[in-house]
């Protein structure tokens, strides 16, 4: 670990640790991180803080972390709605796919015979 970290790394070390904490931190192949280590391994790689990668790697790490914030396309997002990737816009009706999506994060039952009025009553609840 890095003696002294930026602000914007000790910022994505917070985010990736909060993932962890709440349940939504995923490895890359899409299971869910329970070892506390690992998540503090992930957080590190993510701030581009790692003692194991070079100063370049880190730095591009770092990099490709602070895009995926902005683009909304981290796990904290995901799960608190504010994944701007794919959904719809403010005041416009989502779409089936959209309301599929979110069912299949809920773990709604029987979603993919449901209707697109169907899908949208199952989440209201």
């Amino acid at each position: 670990m890095a003696r002294r970290q930026s602000p914007a790394q000790r910022k994505t070390i917070r985010r990736v640790m909060h993932e962890w904490k709440h349940g939504e931190l995923e490895r890359p192949g899409g299971r869910k991180v329970r070892n506390p280590r690992q998540a503090i391994a992930i957080a590190l790689r993510e701030a581009g803080a790692s003692k194991y990668e070079t100063r370049g790697e880190n730095r591009r790490n770092l990099r490709r972390t602070k895009r995926k914030e902005r683009t909304g396309k981290t796990g904290q997002a995901r799960y608190e709605g504010r994944a701007k990737a794919g959904r719809a816009v403010r005041g416009h009706e989502p779409t089936r796919a959209e309301l599929y999506r979110d069912a299949q994060r809920r773990n709604i039952r029987g979603r993919s015979r449901m209707t697109k009025a169907q899908l949208a009553r199952a989440l209201k609840r």
